[in-house]
């Protein structure tokens, strides 16, 4: 849709009033039938206050702020417009399609600051037996228990001035605006990402810190054996080094029942360079298998993984102290969803500062928006990934 304009703007102020009319626009905002880049700053304030009023924000005209008391419907209607023109801004930055772990893994709401979650273990299938005339056993929380780290709150303040309106910088607001969602956004990529490259570990059940991946040889925490198999070495060449993860998890115990661990792998992530190599052994339309002298081709069941690569994983591998060649052959599979999480107190959010405050005489700060979150990302069940440093 082309850019809305100051004549429609004030038309519609004067038909449905201010406060409805930036109802009307926020909701085309949300639907995304308008975009933030649509709107100019100074054509909203126009429309909400008309151009006399608005232009008092020169301090040579000689008239007073724009926002006045018997103005307050105005101002917050202006207000809310702008505040949302600013949160979809920011969103869009928020959501970058270069954070892939962040829509792959689930943001959890919760109301704690780190919680305790019971019953992560599986009954035994023995349990479900009812005998005639008996009752049926009630279901409960389980003894086992998986601690989640305490969350943090990160969040910036965007300033509108009164030079950003009245020299119309609407460009460079929301500019700012995108600054913040992704910083904030990347922030967030970057915890979940050191989760998953096993960077942090941050996995405690029943009391006892774990690694998040184990090697065979590997101690567990109490100097027993590795409490589960989930990092290999298997360069990712063709479909025989993803049966071997799938191998991995063939051999992955429930900790309680010693049941298999019920696992229907859906998502890879490789480096950067082996992206075309990944898209190459997932979309083959066939495999070929040698035994021998014979060799056998078949369809190719790996169709049903999402593969995904990840510049940032593979800039923090660097950071970490990896070598290049170590870590352009780093590779995970599993489903991430159940493997990880973002507790998260509250998303993404932004609120507005009332008018007229100190900032606004002191720093010809019209209107501020903040934008926080407050969450932490936590391991929940490494046994629904496998590492593999492609060492080999």
């Amino acid at each position: 849709m082309r850019a809305i304009n100051y004549r429609e703007l004030r038309q519609m102020c004067e038909r449905l009033g201010p406060a409805a009319t930036a109802e009307r626009l926020g909701e085309a905002l949300g639907q995304k039938h308008l975009r933030p880049d649509d709107f100019s700053l100074r054509e909203l304030a126009e429309a909400f206050f008309g151009r006399e009023r608005t232009g008092a924000l020169d301090p040579r005209s000689g008239a007073s702020a724009v926002f006045e008391s018997g103005e307050a419907v105005d101002a917050a209607a202006f207000s809310r417009i702008t505040g949302r023109v600013i949160e979809a801004k920011l969103l869009e930055a928020y959501r970058n399609e270069a954070f892939v772990l962040s829509r792959l893994v689930e943001s959890v709401p919760t109301r704690l600051d780190g919680e305790r979650i019971p019953g992560v273990g599986r009954l035994p299938d023995e349990a479900a037996e009812v005998a005639p005339g008996m009752p049926y056993p009630s279901l409960g929380f389980g003894e086992e228990y998986i601690d989640t780290p305490q969350t943090t709150k990160r969040g910036f303040i965007v300033p509108v001035t009164k030079e950003a309106i009245f020299f119309d910088r609407t460009h460079l607001v929301l500019q700012r605006a995108a600054e913040v969602g992704e910083v904030l956004g990347l922030n967030k990529e970057k915890r979940l990402l050191s989760l998953l490259l096993g960077l942090e570990n941050n996995y405690r059940a029943n009391g006892a810190a774990y690694n998040t991946y184990y090697a065979a040889g590997d101690s567990g925490p109490d100097g027993g054996p590795a409490p589960w198999i989930n990092d290999i070495d298997a360069e990712l060449v063709d479909w025989t080094d993803v049966d071997a993860a799938e191998q991995a998890f063939a051999d992955m115990t429930d900790p309680t029942t010693g049941e298999p661990v019920l696992i229907h792998a859906t998502n890879v992530l490789v480096m950067p360079a082996y992206r075309h190599a990944a898209h190459r052994i997932f979309n083959a339309a066939e495999i070929a298998y040698q035994s021998g002298s014979t060799q056998t081709t078949a369809a190719n069941p790996l169709g049903r993984y999402g593969v995904y690569e990840s510049r940032l994983a593979y800039r923090l591998l660097l950071a970490s102290g990896y070598q290049p060649q170590d870590a352009r052959r780093m590779w995970f599979i599993g489903d991430f969803r159940k493997a990880f999480a973002y507790m998260e107190n509250w998303p993404i959010t932004v609120s507005v500062a009332p008018p007229n405050s100190e900032a606004e005489f002191n720093q010809d700060i019209v209107v501020r928006f903040k934008a926080s979150e407050r969450g932490a990302a936590a391991v929940i069940n490494p046994r629904f990934v496998v590492r593999s440093r492609g060492t080999n």
